[in-house]
């Protein structure tokens, strides 16, 4: 039954493991390690280490590449949307990956299948088991895959930042924020502009982009920082 859950999850991942074996230690959680030494002499604690840092080097290089022009601090709210609990679980539960997890018996009479911990760390400890199976190649290109949506809809984050300038704003007393371009430079196909947030009149962030409008979302999420208020890294 593991065996066959196992193929499903692999295929689901669309990575074949040339040793198998590695897919069966990053679903032993030390639970079931302890209780079943034969069956699982490895648990999962090592890759999902690993794991960990292949996603977050994966999740920065495809940010990095996807957001030009935006700053380190913003590009590391997004990332912690992206890799956080709640999401990486919600991902394994997407592949079936909790129908696989090897549990002992307390956890799997407490929920453990549910477990956003349980399901986050499985799924990290998944993705170190496809790094030391093929190499970074092949374990990039599925985190690309499992992630290209959830880093399409990291634009919906930025929207929401320039509302909440205002908010923010207004509720202290402030004039409403405006934008005014400063520069656009470039060819027309590649035109890169820049943008300045105004507050009573004075010029509180600057932003770029390859529309008006990114340009004025990078430029209210400087604002925010300035302002004291961190856009939610737990929001979509």
């Amino acid at each position: 039954m593991q065996d066959a859950l196992r193929q499903e999850l692999a295929l689901a991942l669309g990575h074949e493991f040339s040793d198998p074996s590695l897919l069966r230690d990053a679903l032993a959680h030390k639970s079931y390690a302890h209780e079943h030494p034969r069956l699982a002499p490895h648990d999962n604690e090592r890759l999902e280490f690993l794991g960990d840092a292949v996603l977050g080097m994966a999740v920065a290089a495809q940010l990095y590449a996807r957001y030009p022009h935006a700053p380190e601090g913003v590009l590391t709210r997004r990332r912690a949307a992206l890799v956080r609990e709640s999401s990486l679980a919600q991902v394994a539960q997407e592949l079936g990956l909790d129908a696989c997890l090897m549990l002992g018996r307390g956890e799997e009479l407490s929920g453990g299948r549910t477990k956003p911990r349980l399901l986050a760390s499985g799924l990290e400890a998944v993705l170190g088991a496809i790094f030391v199976d093929a190499g970074p190649g092949p374990s990039l290109a599925v985190i690309e895959r499992l992630f290209a949506t959830r880093l399409d809809e990291a634009v919906a984050h930025r929207v929401d930042a320039k509302s909440l300038v205002q908010e923010l704003a207004q509720g202290r007393g402030m004039a409403t924020p405006t934008y005014r371009v400063v520069d656009a430079t470039g060819a027309d196909h590649e035109r890169v502009f820049e943008v300045e947030l105004l507050v009573d009149g004075e010029a509180l962030a600057h932003g770029s982009g390859r529309s008006k409008g990114e340009a004025e979302r990078e430029a209210a999420e400087l604002a925010l920082t300035l302002l004291g208020l961190e856009p939610d890294p737990r929001a979509p």
